[in-house]
């Protein structure tokens, strides 16, 4: 569904992606791992189309989307939920997720949208009067990722999802992002920091250093690989 074929993007002088390329099989969740600095969110950045490559080519559904504008990426159904959130602090919860569908027009299927991520996080049906800036991290994350799929997106792509939030609530955030992918049929792609966690969700991953990929193979494998245990998973 998702394709990227030797994607380079610099900041300046700096070079930040590499001649990445990596592939996400439609209604598969697919983790990008690495230490801080590695290229990851870059990689998503230029996916969504907030920065622009310097080199390469981006496929979605076939299609080249490489010289898109995000609302255009947005409107062919791939949806990224940034790090931080970034959600509207200022706007209640039910306006932040009426925000994910401006770009939609069919609006009598909001209702029906709206149940089910309710049913998915019922902390938000609970807070959906309350402004969102007022929200606990986890439930920014919870708000964050209801936006997304307020789109309609084929592909979600998250952004460390765990970051900011307390251990309690982070299995929560992966279960949910898991139950998504099961019940939709969601393709994911997935950048955290949280190795262990990451791959025990998805079915692939890469591991990317120096914003080039070192090394992918099924999730399993590199939970086994000596060298991701020891760099990424603590041994």
């Amino acid at each position: 569904m998702l394709e990227t074929k030797n994607l380079k993007v610099a900041y300046g002088s700096i070079i930040a992606v590499h001649d990445l390329s990596i592939s996400v099989p439609k209604g598969g969740i697919v983790t990008l791992i690495g230490a801080n600095g590695a290229g990851k969110s870059t990689t998503l950045r230029a996916i969504s189309g907030i920065v622009r490559s310097a080199g390469g080519s981006i496929f979605f559904e076939g299609e080249d989307i490489t010289q898109l504008p995000p609302h255009k990426i947005v409107e062919r159904g791939l949806s990224h939920v940034p790090e931080g959130r970034m959600i509207f602090p200022i706007l209640t919860v039910r306006e932040n997720l009426e925000m994910g569908a401006y770009r939609r027009r069919d609006r009598r299927a909001f209702g029906k949208d709206f149940e089910y991520i309710f049913s998915i996080f019922p902390r938000l049906k609970e807070r959906a009067r309350q402004i969102a800036g007022t929200l606990s991290g986890g439930e920014q994350q919870m708000l964050a990722i209801g936006r997304a799929l307020m789109s309609k997106p084929k592909c979600l792509m998250l952004d460390e999802p765990s970051l900011g939030i307390a251990p309690i609530l982070v299995r929560t955030i992966f279960e949910k992002i898991a139950e998504i992918n099961r019940e939709l049929g969601l393709t994911v792609l997935l950048v955290e920091q949280n190795a262990n966690l990451a791959l025990k969700v998805s079915q692939r991953g890469y591991v990317l250093e120096t914003g080039s990929v070192i090394l992918e193979d099924s999730s399993e494998a590199l939970r086994a690989n000596e060298r991701v245990r020891e760099s990424y998973l603590g041994g």
